[in-house]
Parts: C-alpha cells; structure tokens; sequence
C-alpha cells in the first residue's frame, strides 16, 4: 500500500512575523474589552501549524528535554507535537476536576477572572528537564502557577515556549523575571 505524502512549501512562512496573518483577532470574548488571539486559523493551515512546532521547539535539542508540559487546552495540541519532535514525554496541566488520579492544586488569577490548574501528583520525574508550552502568555498567571506545580517535582525548569505574549499585560517579563527563558513566536 502506498502513502500519498504532501511536503508543504514552508517559503511563505520563513519568518516567523508572516504567522501573525493566520491569527484570527475576536473583540470583546470572552468578555468586553478584550481581544481575544484564537490560534485556531494557524493550527488549522498545514505550512503555518508545521512552522509554529518548529518554532516552538527551535531553542530545544532532541535529548535536552525530559518533559513537556502543556497548558489545557490549546496547549495540548501544541505540547504534544513538540514532544514527538523533542522525543521526550508529554504531561498535561488539566483544569481542576478533570484528571482522575491523586492531583496537586494551583490558583492562579486571569485579566478576566480566577481559576485553577491540577497536575497528577506522579507526573514528573524529580529533576526531571522541563519546557513549559501554552498557545499564549498574557498576565502570566497561568504560567507561574504551572512552574509552581512543576517546581514540586523538579527545578529544571529550562524554558517556556508559547505562539503569542500580549506584551502589555507582562507575563513574558514576569516569567523572566523569576529567571526562566521565554521563547515567544508572535507578540501583540
């Protein structure tokens, strides 16, 4: 049986600035005054999903990561084709109530509200090497409470990778700030 195998021209991508026109802007979502990124026009063009994982994964070697974590949801997607390009394992940060085994808690606060991220309590190996993924990094919330989840199993933490920072609200700086790299495809 023979496979039809598609190569897409990455051409049009080579920078990755030319990802921004795959970002679908929606005002006022999920509430007024914000303008919400959606990623799934990119996720959903073949040249610019293959550049975005490229992208993400550029500042990793195959063999420096032990672990990618993932922020649901839009993370899973991502995280999971980056540690099958990094050839590492892949665990997902859940919303609370959603794993099934014995979990670890961390509130975090949004721009537009509260919430709370579960990790299962054996999901890190300790020293474990870690990338953290999302598809977006706005106050940083999320991302802080994700390191100190990880934290409780392992501090190599080597980095953070995400598609957009929302440059104003200073997640990325906050990351940095507490030390860790931030690498960034898009930023608004």
């Amino acid at each position: 049986m023979l496979l039809n195998i598609t190569v897409y021209n990455m051409k049009e991508y080579e920078t990755l600035d030319s990802l921004k026109n795959l970002v679908r802007a929606i005002p006022d979502y999920p509430k007024s005054g914000i303008m919400f990124r959606d990623i799934t026009t990119l996720l959903s063009n073949p040249e610019g999903f293959k550049a975005t994982v490229s992208g993400l994964c550029k500042p990793y070697k195959i063999g420096s990561i032990d672990t990618v974590v993932a922020i649901e949801a839009r993370g899973f997607i991502l995280g999971g084709a980056m540690a099958d390009r990094l050839a590492c394992g892949f665990v997902p940060l859940r919303k609370k109530g959603k794993l099934p085994y014995n979990t670890i808690t961390q509130e975090y606060t949004l721009e537009y509200g509260t919430d709370a991220i579960e990790i299962h309590a054996d999901a890190i190996d300790t020293n474990a090497r870690v990338v953290i993924v999302d598809d977006l990094i706005a106050t940083g919330g999320t991302a802080e409470a994700s390191v100190k989840l990880i934290k409780q199993f392992s501090e190599n933490i080597v980095g953070a990778s995400f598609v957009i920072d929302i440059s104003m609200l200073g997640g990325r700086q906050k990351l940095e700030k507490m030390g860790y790299n931030c690498n960034v495809l898009i930023e608004y």
